[in-house]
């Protein structure tokens, strides 16, 4: 599939990118939940975020050289000025993430103080836990109508791709 993809090893730290780091699911996290789910008989449901890195927002001005097959005649010298993150962006994958953090905190969701990449939201109809692994989402948890509901909310936001029940 083909893709527009900055030139990161371009960009100079302080200038166009500040930040880089993100998390990701630790693997005692997955584990711990796909413990939990099957000892209290949860489903465990996966999802994709398609083109993750495309919905960050940059914080920074970051410009490029117009793509190739887009320049106008007689302007060849103009650049674009970035408005979202790219593939190839040193500060993609945290975008991302900080963009996808901000949709299930408003959500409603808790991110865990132990592993940053797990959410959780309680209520009286029960428990749901979230777990981020870059685009990849694992879902369990107690409250079946409140699933479906996230999985709802979330591709208002991203486009995803519901996987159905995880395979392990």
């Amino acid at each position: 599939k083909p893709r527009l993809v900055a030139k990161g090893y371009t960009q100079t730290y302080g200038v166009n990118y500040c930040e880089t780091f993100s998390p990701v699911a630790r693997l005692t996290s997955v584990r711990v939940l796909i413990s939990v789910a099957v000892s209290l008989n949860w489903p465990l449901y996966q999802l994709d975020i398609k083109n993750a890195f495309l919905h960050g927002d940059l914080q920074e001005e970051v410009y490029m050289a117009q793509p190739p097959g887009y320049v106008v005649s007689g302007k060849d010298q103009l650049v674009c000025r970035l408005k979202k993150t790219l593939y190839g962006l040193k500060q993609s994958p945290r975008a991302w993430f900080d963009k996808f953090s901000s949709v299930v905190l408003q959500y409603g969701f808790q991110r865990s103080t132990s592993d940053h990449s797990v959410f959780t939201r309680r209520s009286s109809s029960g428990i749901i836990v979230l777990i981020v692994y870059v685009d990849d989402i694992i879902i369990s948890g107690s409250d079946s109508a409140g699933i479906a509901d996230l999985k709802v909310h979330l591709s208002k936001h991203f486009h995803t791709k519901d996987l159905g029940l995880l395979r392990y």
